[in-house]
């Protein structure tokens, strides 16, 4: 259960975060970076959660 809430509350702060730099005053080639790099990180850590990394 703790595993389901771990992977949960990851998934809300990566969609946050995405969120967030939508909101940002950046050109549109920096959005793409900072978001590539969010989602590779967000990846990372749910497969960490689910203990295949």
């Amino acid at each position: 259960m703790s595993t389901l809430i771990s992977v949960l509350i990851t998934f809300l702060v990566i969609i946050l975060v995405l969120y967030l730099i939508n909101m940002l005053p950046l050109n549109g080639r920096g959005k793409q970076i900072a978001r590539v790099i969010v989602i590779i990180l967000g990846i990372v850590s749910l497969l960490k959660y689910l203990t295949l990394f």
